[in-house]
């Protein structure tokens, strides 16, 4: 994937809270589009291998949820974090890491990651069909800049880290930011 290139669409299959069903687990189903998440708004979209991994779990969500505002001060709507993992895992894994300003997309049958190109195998880690960690700024629909690890491969010894971080997303948008005002 490269900076000028649209995003895959595609549907995701996501489960909203919805208070009128009453009960323990007032959840339904719900279809939303890579429009629904994407047209009309600046946003960054991160992903990574798995919820409840350690890396995603003790850096990176956690990083992307702590610097929301200094993101929307540089002109971000949202920001969304992709895994292949189905929806009832997103969102206890939100719910559990106390997630409250980014959005998690569910990406259960690998989909929109395969079609970014970014759908790798971890069967070396009993994972089997993940993504590998990549993170974008997307403007309608549109990427924007592109944040990828280095190594990408089926059953990579290693879970690279750094490239796709909050840090190296705010670096960019600050560096585009002042580009914009000289």
């Amino acid at each position: 994937m490269k900076a000028g290139l649209h995003l895959p669409n595609v549907t995701f299959k996501t489960r909203v809270r919805d208070e009128s069903i009453g009960g323990s687990n007032p959840f339904r189903w719900e279809d939303k589009t890579t429009a629904d998440y994407f047209a009309g708004k600046r946003v960054v979209l991160f992903a990574l291998p798995g919820a409840f991994t350690p890396t995603c779990s003790t850096y990176q969500l956690p990083g992307f949820e702590d610097n929301f505002e200094t993101f929307q001060n540089y002109g971000i709507d949202e920001i969304y974090c992709l895994s292949v993992n189905d929806s009832f895992v997103m969102n206890k894994w939100a719910e559990a890491q106390g997630i409250k300003k980014i959005k998690v997309i569910p990406d259960g049958s690998g989909r929109f990651t395969r079609k970014m190109g970014m759908l790798v195998d971890k069967d070396n880690l009993g994972f089997g069909a993940r993504s590998w960690r990549y993170a974008a700024v997307v403007n309608d629909g549109v990427v924007e800049a592109w944040f990828e690890e280095p190594g990408i491969e089926d059953n990579h010894a290693e879970d690279p880290y750094g490239e796709s971080s909050p840090e190296t997303v705010l670096n960019w948008l600050e560096g585009d930011a002042q580009a914009l005002a000289s």
